[in-house]
């Protein structure tokens, strides 16, 4: 894979997860927005929190400069008391759009160069999917809180349950029949 197709595949797996967190948390209401379940130590809103300022950290000057900044304090990512939903998002959106226009300003030769977060030092490759894998977490916990909250009203983000045969009919239609082996493959 060459290393434009590799940045266009990872700008499309972020939004992916933009917008998968972002639609999980609009299927609840204020309340749920705000509220730790079950011994949970984070709500949706101190999750999307974390993640806005976690990527206006990494992805400032992203080739510059640490991924971890001075005037970053993360401790305040997991406090969300006097916020609002609006504010929450503000911090949400901000993050993304310092890492979204980072990403879009980085080319194939940038692959290949070293960046630090904390000191450590990595390529952009590995602090790339270092992030990715942060927001993926994430992502996964918010939805998962989502899912709880909204119950029977959960508009899936993936195959519905009972919906594998419809879903695999589609795609094969679409794209072919995957059962078959592939023309030279040897099987």
């Amino acid at each position: 894979m060459d290393g434009q197709h590799w940045l266009d595949d990872v700008r499309r797996r972020y939004d992916r997860y933009r917008r998968r967190t972002e639609n999980a948390s609009e299927q609840v209401n204020d309340e749920q927005f705000f509220a730790v379940p079950g011994g949970n130590p984070n709500s949706i809103a101190v999750l999307m929190k974390h993640v806005g300022g976690n990527l206006h950290a990494r992805w400032r000057d992203f080739l510059t400069t640490d991924g971890e900044k001075r005037d970053r304090n993360r401790d305040a990512e997991f406090i969300v008391d006097g916020e609002t939903r609006a504010s929450v998002l503000g911090h949400w959106q901000r993050g993304w759009d310092t890492a979204l226009a980072e990403l879009e300003q980085l080319g194939p030769d940038d692959l290949e160069r070293t960046v630090t977060v904390r000191g450590q030092p990595l390529s952009v490759v590995e602090a790339i999917h270092r992030n990715l894998d942060h927001v993926v977490y994430h992502t996964g916990q918010v939805v998962c809180l989502a899912r709880g909250f909204a119950g029977n009203d959960w508009q899936t983000q993936s195959i519905a349950r009972g919906a594998s045969d419809a879903h695999n009919a589609m795609m094969q239609e679409r794209h072919g029949d995957w059962w078959s082996p592939r023309p030279g493959s040897g099987v």
